[in-house]
């Protein structure tokens, strides 16, 4: 049965396929006029012009009759074996071209088990050993390239596959998600609503308030008065009861009781940090993101179980 999870790590997987034809696509042409105009390599050029075109063109009809397993492994088998003449072209000026290679092992491990990383790692060695027989024990008319030529095509195609890592590492983290939101759903629906006992608690749960904690941190983003769960669900791109939820197993009653924890925190740090005879005690909870005194001390009083008077008190007293 095909359950929500499913269907949108389905979607994102499609999405990183779109996209990354889209960004191989611009690699491709760029190589391609390289070729053309600035490095004088016919051949070379009109075979990156045909890689480009038979892959733009075959995903453009298989998207919508293939899954994207099918049309990844497909891929993975089709594009090592295409970069085999740009490998054997280069194999005595640089290894740069085994760099193409990199991804490979890395996109299995974002589609697939694990058994087929260690599948695709064999066959980029497998290619890489068969290179440098064939280059061995043959001699091919390639046309010569310059040192300063490869250093452009080099150079180039670092960056390309930085971009390329980059792209596959970014759905990898949006599909590691979703895994664990609904982990932490299917946890909260089969055991009773209640607060975790702490050492109970569901490693993925623990992992969501350690990113729930470092986005609250690093962006501070309590100080924004109007600053709520539905914002931090949008900052985050998570549902916001996976956040609730989350919370609550670290013993918090509910959001607004951890937002203030922050709060506090932050009250406390700036009336340390600064001369309450120079700063005004409205700058210190307004920048700590409370809209009023009241509130601020009601909170204050709740949660440090002394009045802010008497802490900035024990400040000045020592």
């Amino acid at each position: 049965m095909t359950t929500e999870k499913d269907i949108k790590i389905e979607q994102y997987k499609r999405q990183l396929v779109y996209y990354y034809n889209i960004l191989m696509s611009v690699i491709l042409a760029l190589f391609g006029l390289i070729f053309t105009f600035i490095i004088p390599d016919k051949i070379m050029a009109w075979y990156l012009f045909g890689g480009l075109f038979l892959m733009v063109y075959t995903y453009l009809i298989v998207r919508k009759s293939y899954s994207v397993n099918v049309m990844v492994h497909s891929y993975i088998i089709i594009a090592t074996l295409y970069n085999f003449y740009i490998m054997l072209a280069f194999w005595n000026n640089s290894i740069a071209s085994f760099v193409w290679l990199i991804p490979i092992p890395l996109a299995a491990y974002v589609f697939f088990q694990r058994k087929y990383v260690f599948i695709y790692s064999m066959y980029v060695l497998l290619n890489i050993i068969a290179g440098y027989l064939i280059s061995k024990s043959f001699r091919f008319k390639f046309p010569i390239h310059q040192p300063e030529d490869v250093r452009i095509t080099d150079t180039i195609l670092m960056i390309s596959n930085v971009a390329v890592i980059a792209l596959l590492l970014y759905f990898k983290d949006k599909i590691k998600r979703v895994e664990i939101y609904h982990e932490i759903e299917e946890k909260a629906q089969s055991t009773a609503i209640q607060p975790v006992p702490t050492a109970d608690k569901a490693p993925f749960a623990d992992e969501l308030f350690e990113k729930i904690e470092s986005v609250m941190r690093e962006k501070q983003l309590y100080k924004d008065v109007n600053f709520n769960i539905s914002k931090l669900s949008t900052e985050m791109d998570i549902n916001s009861s996976y956040i609730s939820k989350s919370i609550r197993t670290k013993g918090y009653p509910n959001f607004n009781n951890y937002l203030n924890m922050h709060r506090i925190e932050c009250v406390k740090r700036l009336l340390h940090e600064n001369d309450i005879e120079k700063v005004t005690l409205m700058y210190i909870y307004t920048e700590a993101g409370f809209s009023n005194q009241s509130t601020f001390n009601r909170v204050f009083k709740q949660m440090e179980n002394i009045t802010p008077s008497e802490y900035i008190n024990s400040l000045q007293l020592h």
